[in-house]
Parts: C-alpha cells; sequence; structure tokens
C-alpha cells in the first residue's frame, strides 16, 4: 500500500484546528504550520515505508511538531501529531560552580 498525504487529511485538519484555538506560536501563523504540517508528513511517511525490518515507527518533527506513523494491524498505519513544548522566552540556565 503506498502512502499519501491525503491518507491522513483528518488527522492533519484536526491538528490545525486545535493549532488554531490552542496553541500560541510566534514563529508560525496557522498557514505556515499547515504547510509544515503537510511537509513532515511527507517525510513521516518516506521514514515509515523506507523503516528497517523490525521497527514500527515513521517520525518526522521539527521544533514545534512532531508526526509519528505507527504499525498497526490494519494496512493503514496510526498517525500521531503532537505539538512540542517549546517557549522562545526561556532562560538558560546558570552553570553550577562546584
Amino acid at each position: 500500500m503506498s502512502l499519501q498525504v491525503e491518507d491522513f487529511e483528518p488527522e492533519l485538519q484536526s491538528a490545525a484546528k486545535h493549532y488554531d484555538k490552542f496553541v500560541v506560536c510566534l514563529d508560525k501563523t496557522p498557514d505556515d504550520f499547515r504547510h509544515s504540517l503537510q511537509s513532515l508528513m511527507k517525510k513521516a511517511i518516506s521514514a515509515y515505508e523506507t523503516r528497517a525490518p523490525g521497527m514500527r515507527h515513521g517520525i518526522a518533527l521539527d521544533r514545534h511538531v512532531t508526526i509519528m506513523l505507527s504499525q498497526s494491524d490494519d494496512d493503514r498505519p496510526l498517525c500521531g501529531v503532537y505539538f512540542n513544548l517549546h517557549s522562545p522566552y526561556r532562560k538558560t540556565a546558570v552553570p553550577k560552580i562546584t
């Protein structure tokens, strides 16, 4: 079975809806996010289809989103879209002096 980005459109639509509603991102507009989702999905599909024997996942990520395709009992893999927690305001830790 050859996978296409369109095969996972419901998952991408759901992620975009939640991004619009819950995620505050200074780096990506909602349109940029949707474009990133499609690009990451292509990479996750490629990783899934070319995975080594015995491996069950295809993963693609950037600073804001991780997409994971996981082998299932059906022909179609499971799809998870995860928002990576990140803050541009995070301060670097001060090194401890011992």
